[in-house]
């Protein structure tokens, strides 16, 4: 199984999910630095979809299933919406937590005082806790999620979302499920992080490959 693994904004490709996937299971992980172009969502959907692209051009095969986490989720929905594929070519998608609402999501935690002086400002610092340090987030954050928060989402899609998630509330992907007819979500008992639901993912992938 050869799988591209996007992580979330303060993973890395070296974090549990994918480590799950090529420890556990066996399986071959494509794993790209998902903040190579920055931190808004569209710097991170380019930078999985080079890799996506990359992959191609290097000759390597194909990729059976494009799998993601929370913020690297949502890049990863919005790359795929663009990639064209017809039969075994067709994009299979499973999302973990993905950050559908990133942009009500972030409004809701800075608040409408905090957002007019993060315009403003042009920039607002945001405590990575992956890299243990502030980094900056610039103003062009908030306007790419503005457009990409609900992307379409045409091709063959699983969701594993826990029901006591606190950082991307389960409805967000009950809507997606609800709006597109390929998308099917599977509900657990689990927060944001997913610790104790990673052993869904091969069930997920069993699942949609079976699209």
């Amino acid at each position: 199984m050869r799988v591209l693994w996007a992580h979330g904004l303060e993973g890395s490709p070296g974090g549990s999910k994918p480590t799950y996937l090529a420890e556990e299971l066996g399986w071959d992980v494509l794993a790209p630095e998902m903040n190579a172009y920055g931190w808004t969502i569209a710097e991170q959907t380019r930078a999985v979809g080079d890799a996506i692209a990359r992959d191609a051009i290097v000759g390597g095969p194909d990729l059976d299933v494009l799998m993601g986490s929370s913020y690297g989720a949502l890049a990863l929905a919005n790359a795929a919406a663009v990639v064209e594929g017809n039969g075994s070519n067709t994009p299979r998608l499973v999302l973990l937590a993905p950050a559908f609402g990133l942009a009500e999501n972030f409004r809701a935690t800075v608040g409408e005082a905090g957002c007019r002086e993060w315009e403003e400002r042009g920039s607002r610092p945001y405590f990575h806790h992956g890299f243990d340090r502030e980094v900056e987030f610039g103003w062009d954050f908030m306007q790419a999620a503005d457009s990409m928060s609900w992307p379409e989402m045409p091709h063959p899609t699983i969701i594993i979302h826990g029901k006591s998630d606190e950082i991307v509330p389960i409805e967000n992907s009950r809507r997606i499920a609800e709006e597109f007819d390929d998308v099917e979500l599977i509900e657990v008992e689990d927060g944001h992080r997913m610790q104790e639901s990673l052993h869904y993912m091969a069930l997920a992938v069993e699942r949609v490959l079976a699209r």
